[in-house]
């Protein structure tokens, strides 16, 4: 049998929530009795779907169900996009009064594989930027320099393995493959996902901790480096465990929320869990039974460094007096950006009712389309410039807003928030996104270098300077706090709720134009 038509009367309005568990049964129904031969052993498979629903629901603090169409679908893509040899889930097409879903054999092999991820894994690789998909992609289109593969790494293992000669990986960075099982008493690679994806497992490397020492520097690295021969290599972490550590949220229910070139939200939290639908999940980093509610997104502080380069630099009112304001002797401003934010501390909040999307790479969190894309809405004949640059800095804090409530759903975040990263440096971004979100936003010292903080806090304790990370932590004292405007919250609230139905409202858009 290709595919099972099924017609569901008012599926809209049940919701996802109601029909896929119906489906999941039917699906079980249907294909236990063509296995087993008898109507029984079908219900017993259809039965078990549902059980298998309740019991990820209650393990991993998600719900099969809801997040089962959305996910599978984006699975599929990244297995149909790779060629890894299934067939992917057709479309799910649902109509306002009746809805038809069609579900091929292929969609109960990518549900399997999704579950398997997700029991070993807490996550799934569901996107194409994702690592697992860039080996595949060089195993199909370079096999002549995969058959050279001795080992993979990521590229701050790389860097590791030229200055000690080791092949090793942290276990953040390990976690980021989505081919680590990150299961209580596991913590090792799952042989069963390197099987399913096609990875071999000869080039998996040794995990090793974050504050191991990774090995000595070669004397060939260090006449390379300028460095003391034999001094200890760390394996370090990936930017979302270095720059947590970096901003001081090291304790269960702190969160940081970080805007550099990309932008996320992250709460330390102490068992994974996982939200199919808006594609966060409990990453693991530098602590050892503590992991990181992450939600990201792609573009945060690029947008605004795209308002330099496309509006402020092209010669227009706010370059004043087409002076670069960060070379002008006469200048109190440290950087051209300094002068952007005073400026826009000028406009009134909301923009004059502009709102701007900040998705100008697609998105990742709580939607993944890389086909959307910035725009600037309600736009009228007096806008000016500088509404426009509000409106940037506005809607970068609506999407933050938007993916701290979504961790909500899920987790306690923080009452207070740790702003980092570069967008951290702006006054005026530190007090939109106080008022936005409705809470307290602190920032710490050398915020543009939290990372390299971080890394050094794991060094600290790797070296026994200090105990442990929880330590680390409290060592980063804010620096300044920014308290929401209650005036200014009432007026974002209005405008935030237009920022969410903008994705819903042009989805279809922007698939059309991209």
């Amino acid at each position: 049998m290709d595919a099972i038509v099924a017609f569901f009367g008012g599926v809209s309005s049940l919701g996802v929530s109601v029909v896929m568990p119906i489906v999941l049964t039917i699906l079980g129904v249907l294909f236990g009795a063509g296995f087993g031969k008898s109507l029984k052993a079908g219900l017993t498979v259809g039965i078990g779907f549902i059980g298998l629903n309740l019991v990820i629901n209650q393990l991993m603090g998600t719900d099969l169900a809801g997040g089962v169409n959305a996910m599978v679908t984006r699975f599929s893509l990244s297995l149909s996009v790779m060629d890894v040899g299934w067939p992917a889930a057709s479309a799910i097409a649902m109509g306002s009064i009746v809805g038809t879903i069609i579900i091929p054999l292929g969609l109960l092999v990518n549900v399997l594989m999704l579950l398997k991820s997700l029991v070993r894994t807490r996550a799934a690789s569901t996107s194409v930027k994702d690592p697992l998909w860039k080996y595949k992609w060089v195993r199909k289109h370079e096999p002549e320099v995969f058959k050279k593969v001795h080992k993979w790494l990521d590229v701050k293992e790389y860097l590791i393995c030229r200055c000690t000669g080791r092949f090793i990986m942290t276990r953040d960075s390990a976690y980021s493959t989505f081919l680590y099982d990150s299961r209580p008493g596991k913590g090792c690679w799952s042989r069963e996902l390197c099987k399913m994806y096609g990875v071999e497992f000869d080039h998996m490397p040794e995990i090793i901790e974050c504050t191991d020492v990774a090995g000595p520097l070669s004397e060939e690295a260090a006449a390379e480096l300028g460095l003391a021969p034999g001094c200890p290599v760390y394996g370090g972490g990936g930017d979302a465990t270095l720059i947590g550590v970096g901003a001081g949220c090291t304790e269960i229910g702190q969160t940081h929320i970080y805007s550099g070139t990309s932008g996320w939200v992250g709460t330390v939290i102490d068992s994974q869990k996982v939200d199919l639908v808006a594609m966060i999940a409990g990453i693991v980093g530098a602590q050892e039974g503590k992991y990181n509610y992450f939600a990201e997104m792609e573009t945060a502080g690029k947008c605004f460094e795209w308002v330099k380069e496309r509006l402020v630099l092209d010669e227009i009112g706010i370059y004043l007096k087409k002076i670069n304001v960060a070379e002008s002797k006469e200048t109190v401003y440290e950087s051209l950006y300094d002068y952007m934010t005073d400026t826009i501390a000028a406009i009134p909040p909301g923009a004059g009712g502009v709102i701007f999307t900040p998705w100008l790479h697609g998105n990742r969190c709580p939607f993944e389309d890389p086909k959307a894309a910035g725009m600037f809405f309600n736009i009228k004949l007096d806008t000016g410039k500088t509404e426009m640059l509000r409106a940037v800095l506005e809607g970068i804090c609506y999407h933050l807003r938007w993916m701290l409530e979504c961790e909500d759903k899920k987790v306690k975040t923080g009452d207070t928030l740790r702003f980092v990263g570069g967008g951290a440096l702006s006054r005026v971004t530190c007090q939109i996104l106080a008022d936005v979100t409705g809470r307290p936003v602190e920032t710490v010292a050398s915020t543009k270098d939290v990372g390299a903080v971080g890394a050094a806090m794991l060094v600290a304790v790797g070296s026994g300077l200090i105990k442990d990370l929880s330590e680390a932590g409290k060592l980063i004292k804010p620096e300044g706090r920014y308290e929401p405007n209650a005036e200014n919250k009432a007026l974002y609230d209005k405008n935030y709720e237009v920022f969410k139905n903008l994705y819903a409202a042009n989805k279809k858009n922007f698939a059309a134009l991209n």
